[in-house]
């Protein structure tokens, strides 16, 4: 008998958790927008400091020649 109670008040447990765990994601969910916009930003990042690194390490091959 007690492990039928035991065994209900464990899956509601679990179902609360559950419930608790999927409300808090969409609570907290980040926008589309923002997202993107992230991302966008962080892309652009990386594309300028390797054209910046690729420039600079051109100038040093143009400067060891000379």
């Amino acid at each position: 008998m007690l492990a039928k109670w035991w065994k209900k008040i464990g899956l509601l447990i679990l179902i609360i958790a559950c419930l608790f765990n999927v409300t808090s994601k969409l609570v907290k969910r980040v926008s589309f927008n923002e997202n993107v916009k992230s991302t966008v930003t962080n892309t652009v990042d990386n594309v300028v400091t390797q054209v910046k690194d690729s420039v600079s390490g051109s100038d040093s091959k143009k400067n060891t020649n000379k």
